[in-house]
């Protein structure tokens, strides 16, 4: 009892530890992304910023293929090195490393073919810009590949839960991406063009740095052309129910946006893709937490230990709700002035979509833990067939919303409606699927954050309407917000012990 008390402390101080290291990561990543976003914005323009946005997400749909097999082999090391078998660790590993290879030709070929045909014959892109938005497609696949050959490294990383040499990594990409910024200023050539090829670049730096670390690190990452038929079979099945989750995820993002483009052209694009990339910088906050904690949920389950695991998956769900609440509920109020302060003058439609798309976030978010939980146990049958059903409801939804003459904002409406539904049917899912828990998961997932959010909402609307439009004012009802919110959380979705916890840290510091 004593051994096992020992290790959930180890276990969660590794979660600690590995958390504040991603967090580190993530404020220089904020940092610098803010000030490239800008900065590319204004040097290739909303109309050029709107064609790479709609080319590269259109190259991205065709992910849904290998982010499936991706999962599968992230699922499977984890699992396996919670068993402790180095073997079929090896084993699973160069499985993988031969599935990625020919998977990455199969879909270089197909993506060329059916794609080049869509872009020039389907998508709305200015005629001036049509030669440079075939380059930028053809660059974006290249890129696609290198990423997609890399995933078993960067798995690996993740289940030996190496989080500083993932926050390096972070770090490195984040600095070669300054340096597009410096080039892409400087470049006398189409800079379109040159952005793509850049960003091709990064990825082939960053894979490489990858594939070296864990090749001289980690005794199973050396590459033997073997695999097992069975494990093949096994890691297929898994991945071919997961393609349904992953074909919602990639379609309700870039299959919108090709709708977004057929009906409103790459203006609106640029205006989403602005959204995207707040959205996903707030995102990072709470997936660098849920990074952290996925690999013990995948390893308790696999150690039969079910109790903690809830528990983790709880943990997970509340605090993935939580961080969004903090950055969200400032936005909710200040999006214009935010917007203005950081990129200048901005698409329209960008306050709208970002308000909704957070929301959203909060829906999406509270969910992932869980996930993971069902996807350690590899019984996923039923999950995606009823998830991924439910979730690709967001594209003929949002096309009839157009249809009948309605805003381009009514996208991230019909993704809302879609996904809160999913989050109830994958309740019931969860509890056919493992060992869980739906009643406290209920009440610390939903009903705790639910509470927390009123506190900073109600109370922010009386400086709102009191402040003038103003530089001040955003500081001043960020702040507030924030001091609200952090103040609700730890009086409202805080246990008695994750309070004494806090308090024991802020005694430390002080």
């Amino acid at each position: 009892m004593n051994s096992m008390s020992n290790q959930t402390s180890d276990n969660n101080k590794r979660i600690a530890k590995n958390t504040l290291l991603l967090y580190g990561r993530l404020l220089l990543t904020l940092g610098v992304g803010l000030y490239t976003s800008r900065i590319i914005l204004q040097t290739l323009g909303v109309q050029d910023y709107g064609v790479y946005n709609v080319v590269a997400g259109f190259v991205s749909m065709f992910s849904l293929l290998t982010s499936s097999l991706s999962n599968a082999i992230s699922r499977f090391l984890t699992f396996t090195l919670g068993k402790n078998d180095l073997n079929e660790l090896k084993m699973v590993f160069s499985t993988s490393i031969i599935i990625q290879m020919v998977l990455s030709v199969a879909v270089a070929v197909i993506t060329e073919i059916i794609g080049v045909w869509f872009l020039n014959s389907h998508l709305n892109i200015p005629e001036a810009r049509m030669e440079a938005a075939n380059w930028v497609f053809h660059f974006a696949v290249l890129s696609f590949v290198i990423t997609l050959v890399g995933v078993p490294f960067n798995a690996c990383i993740i289940a030996h839960e190496k989080m500083n040499v993932f926050a390096y990594i972070g770090i490195l990409d984040v600095i070669l991406k300054l340096l597009i910024v410096y080039l892409l200023t400087a470049t006398p050539y189409d800079k379109l063009i040159v952005y793509a090829i850049l960003l091709v670049a990064v990825s082939f730096i960053i894979q490489t740095v990858c594939g070296l670390y864990c090749k001289k690190q980690f005794e199973e990452c050396r590459f033997k052309r073997v695999f097992n038929k069975l494990m093949l079979k096994e890691m297929m099945g898994f991945a071919g129910w997961n393609l349904l989750g992953s074909a919602s995820a990639v379609l309700n993002n870039q299959g919108v946006n090709v709708i977004i483009n057929i009906f409103f052209g790459v203006t609106v694009n640029a205006a989403r893709g602005i959204t995207n990339q707040v959205e996903g910088i707030i995102k990072q906050f709470v997936t660098n937490f849920t990074t952290a904690i996925n690999p013990q949920i995948v390893k308790s389950y696999a150690a039969g230990n079910y109790s903690y695991m809830n528990i983790l998956v709880r943990n997970g769900g509340k605090y993935s709700v939580c961080l969004m609440l903090i950055f969200t509920i400032p936005f909710l109020f200040e999006t214009e002035n935010i917007l203005k302060l950081w990129l200048g003058k901005y698409p329209d439609y960008a306050p709208i979509f970002l308000r909704l798309a957070l929301i959203g976030s909060i829906i999406d978010m509270s969910g992932n833990s869980l996930a993971n939980a069902v996807w350690a146990s590899g019984r996923i049958k039923t999950y995606y067939m009823y998830i991924g059903t439910l979730g690709l409801f967001t594209i003929p939804l949002t096309f009839f919303l157009f249809k009948i003459g309605l805003s381009p904002y009514y996208s991230y409406i019909s993704y809302i409606i879609v996904y809160a539904l999913i989050q109830v049917l994958r309740l019931f899912i969860a509890k056919k699927e493992i060992p869980f828990e739906i009643i406290p998961y209920v009440k610390e997932v939903f009903i705790r954050p639910l509470v927390v959010a009123c506190l900073p909402i109600f109370a922010t609307w009386i400086p709102y309407y009191i402040l003038e439009d103003c530089f001040i004012k955003t500081v001043i009802i960020t702040l507030f917000s924030v001091i609200l919110c952090l103040i609700s959380i730890y009086v409202f979705a805080l246990g008695h012990d994750e309070r004494e916890f806090v308090i024991g840290k802020v005694k430390k510091i002080l």
